[in-house]
């Protein structure tokens, strides 16, 4: 079964972090996974909204990837979805964008004392599950449905 996990990342790297996303379709990537994520900003300025959408995305999921670029470290959202994840028990990994190598790593992410890798898609699935099982998740079922449908109207 997939690892599902939930992507943080800056939105300066947006493209980078839908790129990785991407990875899971890709018969060429030898690790399994389903990403959840917020790739699209929240059209919201309330913090409690954006937090609720968040925390929506996180549920369901064993672990978290922060993606890390240059500016990754200065981002308040990030730093909240480490904290977040880490209140909630899951794995995290962190894992440096392409071309990204010596990015700043984000403070929440050192003070979990999470692992911090360069680019390299050959070494995800391990990282990923060594993460997942350092935090005690367990390889998990078939990926929870977003919407219920009552198969009626009223």
């Amino acid at each position: 079964m997939p690892r599902r996990a939930f992507l943080s990342f800056s939105y300066d790297d947006t493209a980078q972090a839908s790129g990785f996303n991407l990875l899971q379709w890709n018969p060429n990537v030898d690790f399994d996974f389903v990403g959840r994520h917020l790739l699209s900003k929240v059209d919201s300025e309330n913090d409690d909204y954006i937090k609720s959408r968040i925390r929506e995305e996180m549920h369901g999921t064993s672990m978290l990837i922060c993606l890390i670029g240059q500016t990754t470290h200065q981002s308040p959202w990030v730093d909240w979805e480490i904290r977040e994840a880490m209140a909630q028990g899951k794995g995290i990994l962190g894992i440096r964008l392409k071309g990204q190598e010596g990015a700043p790593i984000p403070p929440a992410l050192q003070e979990a004392g999470a692992n911090v890798i360069d680019w390299n898609p050959d070494a995800f699935g391990d990282e990923m599950e060594q993460a997942a099982l350092i935090a005690n998740r367990p390889e998990l079922g078939p990926p929870p449905t977003r919407y219920a449908s009552s198969g009626g109207c009223g």
